[in-house]
């Protein structure tokens, strides 16, 4: 009988976590929204937030970018690729397009690389952030 109650806990615990992501407009370290599951009186490890943060992220359903050494997630409804501007203070994102493939296919070739992959991101500061000093 303990089996299924885990698993019933595991499975309450997940869709816990991935709620909490969703309502997030930013993006967030798994210390963040632990800290806020736990202020808003959920029952869940850290260990669990980290878990399944890492689990949405390999699943396609979070982002995932690193600032300062520190994992940060956001909430992803997008199923093709796609790039971020991040406030590095705020972790507030927004959706741009990148420079063209030709553009990353030219530079490449330029410089004897063959592309396999991407990843594009531009951090700074938001104008709201900047205002606050």
């Amino acid at each position: 009988m303990a089996a299924p109650q885990k698993k019933t806990r595991s499975t309450a615990q997940k869709a816990l976590i991935r709620s909490a992501l969703e309502t997030e407009t930013r993006f967030v370290s798994a210390k963040q929204l632990h800290r806020r599951l736990e202020d808003e009186g959920a029952s869940v490890g850290l260990a669990t937030v980290y878990r399944q943060l890492n689990a949405l992220a390999r699943s396609g359903d979070a982002d995932t970018i690193t600032i300062a050494e520190t994992q940060l997630f956001r909430a992803c409804a997008q199923t093709e690729h796609h790039h971020h501007l991040v406030c590095e203070r705020c972790g507030t994102a927004v959706e741009i397009d990148p420079p063209s493939e030709d553009w990353m296919r030219q530079i490449a070739a330029s410089n004897g690389f063959e592309i396999t992959h991407h990843v594009f991101e531009i951090f700074g500061l938001c104008a709201e952030c900047r205002a606050s000093g």
